[in-house]
């Protein structure tokens, strides 16, 4: 009798985290034609929701939320790792490579509060709460008068601080509702025009070995191209613009009659300066060269605009 396989799937322990690598256990246990049994999820506990103290910029940044995860695999205990893309640093650590980007829930911010309709309805002087350096800064260009407080933690405990009165509205990603199945609790969708969504949001990445071919085939039967276009386009721009938590930094490309079209925004942290950039790119299935180049391109564009003396501000703060 054959031995039967294993694919345990590493994650963070948190409501949400647990939940996209159940829709990732379900994909590789349709891929690979085995029982979810043989594909358990593991849950982890990340330095980032060990710490929850202070903003990401002040705790060390996107990559407390993989640190752990990404150990697991290079040990050999779990085979995939489930990541949110916007919390994957811009390079992987050697030996693990970025395996498969599944199709791209909606990549939208939400608005959440009792006190407004929207957050440009919100009194004079309320509060905001947020750990995002880009969602205080875009709410903060159009509404100078508004104040920040720090707002961490899953989405129940993010709901339950707001509740408790600790702000008077805080946001969301959209995708992140929907695969809890509470996007009901949204005030107000915020469509990129009044909110440019964080570079990768509403994306997955699937994480593998470099030696594990078997993983990898598995994990690329349910690789979406055209997602994963557009997540070239927008890492590139990060990358380009040497994107931390400490950098306010938006970016979003969708794919429309055959090309990728990009919008990326930065901000300073008041909100005071804001620099945009779009471009576009053809589409070509399984080629993401021109557009890890145009985001490049998009990037050293904004950066000239913005100039050197901006970001030697940010990197003293």
């Amino acid at each position: 009798m054959p031995e039967q396989k294993h694919f345990p799937i590493a994650s963070r322990r948190s409501p949400l985290a647990m939940k996209q690598a159940e829709l990732v256990q379900a994909m590789i246990a349709n891929t690979a034609d085995v029982d979810a049994s043989q594909a358990p999820v593991r849950d982890f506990v990340s330095s980032g929701d060990k710490n929850l103290s202070g903003s990401l910029a002040e705790i060390g940044g996107k990559g407390l939320f993989t640190k752990e995860i990404e150990e697991a695999l290079l040990t050999g205990e779990v085979r995939f790792a489930v990541h949110s893309m916007k919390d994957m640093p811009a390079v992987s650590p050697p030996g693990l490579v970025m395996a498969a980007i599944p199709a791209r829930e909606d990549p939208r911010d939400v608005f959440i509060s009792s006190a407004a309709a929207s957050p440009w309805d919100l009194p004079q002087g309320a509060k905001i709460g947020s750990a995002s350096v880009r969602r205080i800064a875009q709410v903060l260009a159009r509404r100078p008068d508004i104040s920040a407080v720090t707002l961490r933690g899953n989405v129940q405990t993010r709901l339950q601080k707001l509740k408790d009165g600790v702000a008077d509205g805080t946001f969301l990603a959209l995708a992140g509702l929907n695969r809890l199945g509470m996007a009901a609790k949204a005030t107000a969708i915020l469509e990129p025009d009044d909110m440019l969504p964080a570079v990768g949001q509403g994306a997955l990445c699937v994480q593998c070995r470099e030696d594990d071919k078997e993983a990898r085939e598995i994990a690329a039967a349910f690789h979406c191209s055209k997602t994963a276009a557009c997540i070239a386009i927008e890492r590139a721009f990060l990358a380009g613009l040497d994107g931390s938590c400490r950098t306010p930094i938006a970016g979003l490309a969708v794919i429309e009659h055959g090309e990728i079209k990009f919008r990326g925004e930065l901000l300073s942290l008041d909100g005071m300066r804001r620099f945009t950039v779009t471009c576009s790119v053809p589409y070509t299935e399984g080629s993401n060269d021109k557009a890890e180049k145009a985001g490049a391109a998009a990037a050293a564009e904004i950066r000239a605009e913005a100039g050197e003396a901006f970001f030697e501000q940010l990197a003293h703060l």
